[in-house]
Order: structure tokens, then C-alpha cells, then sequence
């Protein structure tokens, strides 16, 4: 009697840990095109390769959608989650906490800067700044200076400088302002020596005043280009530059001593790339490459290579007994093209 109640008892044991234990309790955070929430429904490059994986080991699934990257990784090392997955890069300071899987996208970091109008208007700016401006200033007060000493040479002899000097101003700029450009009125040449002289001098010294004068537009225009111009990671110091919080991007923007900006997460990190909080964003390339191709299409692009390559893996509990089922599913899954299928499915390629 013991012994068939024994017998009971740890059937019943048994049949418990199948049917609860088994269920693969997943951890998420929403990252797309890996991992996203579309109307209620879980979907993604990621969830789908996780359902996948959970369907090639026999067992139900279950996802818990986090809000922030660190919380979905500690829900995995508390036991809160058997596994985390999303755009999670394997790194030396994680696997010192956590396991992985085999690699189950290659990836790397990527710029993404603006396409929008913001560049021209700074042209503008750098073309009419503070330097330029004084330039005009002094130049408009020479060519009033000229007009008024050519007033006070031609006043007695020509009809067109006959006025008082409150009358004269404008008209007597104008005439120095029509030499200087135009080598001025061939009705209203000077008569006298002194304004003969005055005349030689504007139109000789016109040709490098305009000539300094288009050389400054074109040296403000092609400065302005070149430090406009990002090609790599160089080029973003002194620039607006922003990633996630805790990223390997952050990580690796304070190796390099470039000063950024961090957001809590992707969204926050979009909005403020679409207020013009920022000049350029450093993130993983697969999730810069989605926004530009979709929302952002008309105001982002990618701009230089992928750099610092990098691999996304399932997180695991340190010394979790799922690494190797997880290891056999996935070698399965790209054996018989489940894992190509899924890849061209979310980014149109074969990887």
C-alpha cells in the first residue's frame, strides 16, 4: 500500500514537472523588427525564431514583454524567465552573468544622421555669420562714404548730385553701389579731376572687393559641407550625438571619449532624433536600418559602414540546462532552412 502510494505520489510529481515545467517562459523587449507588439500579438524576427525553437524542442511558450533591455535580462538571472530574447549582443560583461546561445544574428553598429533641411539652413547660417556680416557692414558704409565724397565733388557740375546732403544720401550710394558693380552711369560720368579720381579708384578696387566677397561665400559654403559631411565615427565628435542607456553602443562611445546623450529606451531615443535633439544616432544597424525604412524613410539615413561586429544570442541563466537543447534546436532550424526562411521573411535578404 506504501509503495503504490509512493508510486502515486511521484507519478503525480512527474506529470506535474511535464506538464507545467516544460513551458519555455521567454523574456522580451520590444525592438524592431526583432521583437514588436502589433495589436495585441507578439511578432518579430526573434519571436518568431524563439516559437520555432520552442516548437523543433516540443514545448509551449510562453512571452513577457519587458519595458527596459536590463529588466528583461534580470527577469532571466532572478528565474523570473527561462530565456530572453530580442537584439541582445553577446558580450564579455554579460556572459559573465549570463549564458548564450549559439549566435543567432550577426550584426554591428551603424550611424544614422538626418536627411531633412536642417543642413541647408545651417549653410545659411554659416554663410551669413557674424564675420561675413561685419564685412558687408564696413563694405555698405565704404560705398555710402563714396557716394557722399563723390556728392561733394560733383554737386556744383551735375544735375544728379545737385541736392542737399539729406537728399543726396541715398541717391549718392546708389551711384557708388551701380560703379562698384556695374562700373556705374555712362550718363553721369564724373566731371571733376577729383571725382574722376574717386571714380578710377571704386571700379579698380570693385574687382577685389566682389572677388573677396564670392571667395568668403564659397569658403563659409565648403566648410560647412565638410563639417556637415558624416562618413565614420570621427566625424561625430563635437556633434549632437545619442544612443540607449547601457548599450554596447554607450560602451563603446565612451571608449572612443565621445561625448553623448542616452535614452531609457529605442522610443524616447526616436523622439528625440525626430525633435532635433540630436545629429546623429549610433545603434545596432539591423534597427537603424528597419526605422529608415519605414517610419523614417522620409528623414533618416544610414550613413558609413557597419562597424564593430557583433553578435545577437538567446540569453540564458548562467548554467541553465537549456543551453544545449536550445544549441541542437537552432543547428536544426538552419539545417532544414527554417532559420533562412525567417531571416528573408523580416529583412528581405538570405543572410
Amino acid at each position: 500500500m506504501k509503495f503504490g502510494l509512493i508510486t502515486l505520489i511521484m507519478g503525480l510529481g512527474i506529470w506535474g514537472s511535464a506538464g507545467f515545467a516544460q513551458e519555455l517562459r521567454i523574456s522580451t523587449v520590444t525592438r524592431a523588427p526583432f521583437s514588436m507588439n502589433t495589436n495585441g500579438v507578439d511578432e518579430g524576427f526573434a519571436i518568431d525564431l524563439i516559437a520555432a525553437v520552442a516548437s523543433e524542442m516540443e514545448r509551449p511558450i510562453s512571452i513577457k514583454r519587458y519595458t527596459s533591455f536590463a529588466d528583461m535580462l534580470t527577469a532571466v538571472q532572478a528565474g523570473e524567465a527561462d530565456a530572453a530574447i530580442a537584439n541582445i549582443s553577446i558580450t564579455a560583461s554579460r556572459e559573465s552573468v549570463l549564458d548564450f546561445s549559439h549566435p543567432i544574428f550577426a550584426s554591428g553598429l551603424q550611424i544614422m544622421t538626418s536627411t531633412g533641411g536642417g543642413s541647408n539652413a545651417s549653410a545659411l547660417m554659416s554663410v551669413f555669420s557674424i564675420e561675413l556680416l561685419k564685412a558687408i557692414a564696413i563694405a555698405f558704409a565704404l560705398l555710402f562714404a563714396a557716394g557722399m565724397l563723390m556728392w561733394r565733388f560733383e554737386r556744383r557740375v551735375q544735375p544728379y548730385f545737385d541736392s542737399s546732403a539729406k537728399k543726396a544720401m541715398f541717391p549718392a550710394f546708389w551711384w557708388a553701389l551701380n560703379l562698384v558693380m556695374n562700373g556705374g552711369f555712362e550718363e553721369r560720368v564724373p566731371r571733376t579731376v577729383p571725382g574722376r579720381l574717386l571714380g578710377v579708384v571704386l571700379v579698380v578696387s570693385s574687382l577685389f572687393v566682389v572677388s573677396i566677397f564670392v571667395a568668403q561665400i564659397t569658403a563659409a559654403m565648403t566648410i560647412e559641407a565638410i563639417s556637415n559631411s558624416v562618413n565614420s565615427v570621427n566625424d561625430l565628435y563635437g556633434k549632437r550625438v545619442g544612443t540607449i542607456e547601457g548599450s554596447t553602443a554607450s560602451a563603446f562611445m565612451d571608449k572612443r571619449d565621445l561625448r553623448h546623450s542616452t535614452y531609457g529606451d529605442l522610443e524616447e531615443l526616436i523622439v528625440g532624433f525626430e525633435a532635433g535633439e540630436l545629429e546623429a544616432v549610433i545603434f545596432d544597424a539591423p534597427i537603424l536600418a528597419y526605422y529608415v525604412n519605414t517610419i523614417g524613410r522620409h528623414n533618416a539615413q544610414l550613413t558609413g559602414p557597419v562597424f564593430l561586429p557583433e553578435n545577437y544570442g538567446i540569453a540564458l541563466r548562467s548554467g541553465s540546462d537549456l543551453s544545449e537543447p536550445i544549441n541542437l534546436a537552432l543547428l536544426a532550424l538552419r539545417e532544414d532552412g527554417t532559420y533562412d526562411r525567417l531571416y528573408r521573411k523580416w529583412f528581405g535578404i538570405t543572410p
